[in-house]
């Protein structure tokens, strides 16, 4: 999937597509850069060669997103998410050093408030890339992600869980999303209003796709399965 907005039909030929779509060939040149570990001019020109021959020949589609980057909460994002990091790895490490502990592991159902595309992955992504806890399904239609806990009990049970995947998505969106999507989430407000808490369902009705809101409630019925000991 290509990082930009959707746009109409390319009719120009492949010098447009490589002008629509630019941010792709930035990222696919770092992604070329970090493979090799080093940073110089023979990697750069090489990774954007092959990131335009790919957008030419092998064109991705697009992510329909009306959202923009925001620095401070972007900023926040990150300053939380390796804190976390941080945390959680030395959580997990003094696992190893609790012999007469036995974690009980579980999988979470969480009901993201946007089941958009871009934003439900970078959720999951980052949920995963935190130790102790791994994203193993994701509903598009519902909005559901489904995390397996390696310790539910030390994370605070289910519900602390779930806070914690919204508390994550509501940064997410800050950083990321348009102010109609922060408006739909109910995370957006004005001075002088009251905002809504974090984990609050949006005023106006419930958040994802229409018609979803059966299927969400009968897949939240299969959160918490547990796994037994270890």
């Amino acid at each position: 999937m290509s990082l930009h907005r959707r746009r109409g039909p390319l009719a120009g030929g492949w010098f447009n597509r490589l002008t629509a779509q630019w941010r792709t060939v930035v990222w696919l040149t770092v992604v070329w850069v970090m493979l090799w570990g080093e940073l110089s001019w023979g990697n750069v020109l090489a990774g954007i060669l092959l990131a335009s021959l790919l957008i030419t020949f092998m064109p991705l589609p697009s992510i329909a997103t009306s959202g923009t980057a925001r620095p401070w909460p972007l900023l926040v994002l990150v300053a939380r998410f390796v804190a976390d990091l941080v945390v959680a790895s030395f959580q997990v490490s003094m696992q190893a050093f609790r012999f007469r502990h036995t974690p009980h592991g579980a999988v979470v159902g969480v009901r993201l408030r946007n089941p958009s595309d871009i934003y439900m992955t970078i959720t999951s992504e980052l949920s995963s890339l935190v130790p102790g806890s791994l994203v193993i399904e994701a509903h598009r239609l519902t909005g559901m992600l489904y995390l397996h806990v390696l310790d539910l009990d030390a994370a605070g049970g289910a519900d602390k869980v779930r806070q914690d995947t919204l508390d994550l998505e509501a940064r997410v969106l800050r950083a990321f999303a348009s102010n109609d999507e922060l408006k739909a989430a109910g995370l957006y407000h004005h001075r002088g209003e009251t905002p809504e808490p974090a984990g609050a369902t949006p005023s106006g009705g419930t958040t994802g796709a229409p018609g979803a809101d059966g299927a969400a409630r009968r897949t939240e019925r299969r959160t918490d399965r547990g796994e037994g000991q270890r």
